[in-house]
């Protein structure tokens, strides 16, 4: 919106001619942002009691399967925490502290990933990564070296 002005301490004022699509617009935002928190359950499962609390229940034990599922996958190979986060979102879709939970979770992530892309950080990073390898290189040298490379098998049997 444009108010005509930049200098400081004026207040802009809408005009009486604002167009009907843009009040809808405005109206639809509002909306968004009103769903934002809460429940998405379909409207004839809010309507009846019961019906919405063991629709939360079934929410609830499905994300807790799926979130129980990333952290046996965390050790073992598999996404862990990618499906930790499928759990929270499934949570989410019902529950105001998941929902809490994932947006503060999507914003460290985004920081994050902003901080990542700093030139200093990445040549930090890279640094630290060519110093770990050149060390981890000059320990296996040196085994190798002391010990050499015994293979578990006898090959000249064969």
């Amino acid at each position: 919106m444009n108010t005509g002005s930049d200098e400081p301490g004026e207040v802009a004022v809408a005009a009486d001619n604002t167009d009907k699509a843009d009040k809808a617009d405005v109206a639809a935002g509002a909306e968004q942002s009103e769903q934002g928190l809460g429940s998405r359950a379909p409207a004839f499962i809010k309507a009846r009691r019961v019906l919405h609390l063991s629709w939360q229940v079934g929410i609830f034990v499905v994300g807790l399967a799926v979130v129980v599922v990333g952290i046996i996958m965390l050790p073992l190979p598999g996404p862990g925490w990618v499906v930790i986060f499928a759990g929270m979102a499934i949570w989410a879709t019902e529950f105001v502290w998941a929902q809490l939970v994932l947006r503060w979770t999507k914003r460290k992530v985004t920081e994050a990933a902003q901080k990542a892309l700093d030139p200093r950080v990445r040549r930090r990073n890279i640094t630290l990564t060519v110093i770990g390898l050149v060390i981890v290189g000059a320990l296996v040298g040196v085994y190798l070296w002391k010990f050499g490379i015994v293979m578990p098998w006898k090959i000249k049997d064969q």
